[in-house]
């Protein structure tokens, strides 16, 4: 049980840690910060939180919990904004989909209290954006992956790992890199593939009438192209390096089709397709996951 949350960023993800760990009887209060003032008294309206704080300073004062659910961009300004009221006893955590920048940030502005640290992402969202959107059940059977790093306080792990187990999350640890790698493949990329598909159909002529055909399968494929563009931005951006790795071996499997395509090559064709299929029907989802 912690005695309060301060809560830096009311929206999807913030709003549903807040619902999440008050259903499950985790924290008794909940002082929420949002940089846009409608937002955090939405959030109040709501019973996200229970005080609204005009700063994010004060809505760590007092707190033995603080989660960070605010853009990856805003980290490193978020912790210089809070570092004077945490204490050695504070577990501080983040949401972000990127994890070596967030290290690196913390390592530079937190210093000796960087221990404190656990840094978090929740394999979990919502293409819509907003407290409005916020769900009790976001995170339930989901995995959250925690990437702690050789100072981090093995009490305050221990902490985060107990609480996202307590929210019905299957709790795995990785490095920063390794995390960021694999996310640059399973994540960050199939966003930008989608963001580019959907573009590339937009510039058509006749993409109204090519749109108006599409159905489930492009439906689905096509999702997460609707996500918000400024969180993706930074995330994007964030992980550059491992994601633009990833492009590179997209166009190299891409360039294989397009050439069995250009040769008439219908045993290649097959051959490439089935290799892909293969490997979709091997994969299954981590086994808590639902959805």
């Amino acid at each position: 049980m912690f005695e309060q949350l301060g809560l830096i960023g009311c929206g999807l993800m913030g709003g549903s840690f807040a619902l999440a760990l008050k259903r499950a009887g985790l924290v008794k209060r909940v002082v929420g910060y949002s940089k846009s003032p409608s937002t955090t008294e939405r959030a109040r309206q709501m019973g996200v939180i229970d005080v609204e704080a005009p700063s994010a300073l004060l809505a760590v004062s007092g707190a033995d919990l603080v989660l960070l659910a605010v853009p990856v961009s805003a980290t490193e300004a978020t912790f210089k904004a809070i570092r004077h009221l945490i204490t050695k006893d504070t577990l501080v955590m983040d949401v972000g989909s990127t994890k070596r920048d967030v290290v690196d940030t913390a390592r530079r502005v937190l210093k000796d209290h960087v221990g404190i640290f656990v840094p978090a992402h929740p394999i979990a969202g919502k293409e819509l954006s907003g407290v409005e959107h916020a769900d009790v059940n976001l995170y339930v059977g989901r995995q959250v992956i925690l990437t702690p790093i050789e100072r981090t306080l093995t009490t305050q792990l221990e902490k985060a790992k107990k609480l996202w187990t307590a929210l019905d999350c299957e709790v795995k640890l990785m490095s920063p890199e390794a995390h960021d790698a694999a996310y640059a493949a399973v994540s960050h990329l199939p966003h930008l593939i989608a963001f580019a598909l959907m573009n590339a159909i937009k510039g058509q002529q006749a993409s109204e009438d090519f749109l108006s055909l599409a159905g489930p399968g492009f439906r689905d494929f096509s999702r997460i192209a609707a996500s918000d563009p400024q969180v993706w931005r930074d995330i994007l951006l964030s992980n550059r390096e491992e994601l633009m790795a990833q492009s590179r071996h997209f166009q190299r499997a891409l360039h294989a089709l397009e050439l069995a395509l250009t040769n008439t090559d219908a045993d290649k064709l097959e051959s490439l397709i089935g290799e892909a299929s293969k490997a979709r029907s091997r994969w299954r989802i981590g086994s808590k996951l639902k959805g």
